[in-house]
């Protein structure tokens, strides 16, 4: 018999359950990450719902976000129950913020939603994830390591990867929430039109809102969003 995976974790910004822009960022990648039920695009005008699926399979895997602490497997002698406990204690000491709103992005082969400009308190908020829930990431494989060096990383980047097991943290951090994998020029140009006409409608081009932290868990499927930490609670 087969050996269940170890689960993996991340601790993520997600939407508010049900605003327009957690309902937008589900239907676009196909999944909603806190009830685990299938969503979708209506209508899709550039594509066929086959092909849909295989270019936002990617982003479906980990359910839609704005990564804070990227994935990661427990460290020996950690358990979620800690790590729990760690994401309400560290929500508690913070307080609500507002960002500028979303925007549609093509970032390098892919798309997705980024701010319209710069905020230094999400940075600060990724920046305190970062630091303070890595002693609860077990080290990388060496396989891990190597896949993540095929991208081509600036030395600042490889220490990054070295000291928090991803390399784009700190001021490398660049806020954003993935939409599609990576796609040539032609068929990004009509995803981004398609993902574009829906953003127009959704009504999520309000500011974006911070008031909690969501942990997420993988499995043997996608990642699901198993719990949500209200800030200053």
């Amino acid at each position: 018999m087969a050996t269940a995976p170890e689960p993996r974790y991340a601790i993520y910004y997600a939407p508010a359950a049900q605003s327009p822009l957690w309902r937008f960022g589900s239907a676009a990648i196909g999944h909603d990450a806190e009830t685990g039920a299938d969503a979708s695009l209506q209508p899709l005008r550039r594509f066929d719902i086959e092909r849909w699926r295989e270019i936002t399979a990617e982003p479906r895997r980990y359910g839609f976000h704005g990564t804070l602490k990227a994935p990661f497997r427990l460290a020996p002698g950690r358990s979620e129950a800690e790590l729990r406990e760690a994401c309400a204690a560290f929500a508690a000491e913070r307080a609500d913020f507002a960002c500028p709103g979303v925007t549609l992005a093509s970032i390098s082969r892919f798309l997705a939603l980024r701010l319209a400009a710069p905020s230094a308190a999400l940075d600060r908020l990724a920046a305190a994830a970062v630091a303070n829930f890595d002693g609860f990431r077990a080290p990388m494989s060496e396989a891990e390591r190597e896949k993540r060096l095929r991208a081509p990383l600036t030395p600042r980047q490889q220490d990054h990867l070295t000291r928090w097991g991803y390399p784009y943290v700190l001021e490398d951090f660049r806020f954003h929430m993935t939409l599609t994998g990576p796609l040539e020029d032609e068929e990004r140009a009509l995803a981004e039109a398609e993902l574009a006409e829906h953003f127009a409608l959704s009504g999520a081009d309000g500011p974006l809102i911070v008031r909690e932290i969501a942990l997420y868990r993988q499995e043997a499927g996608p990642f699901r969003l198993i719990a949500r930490f209200p800030f200053g609670t």
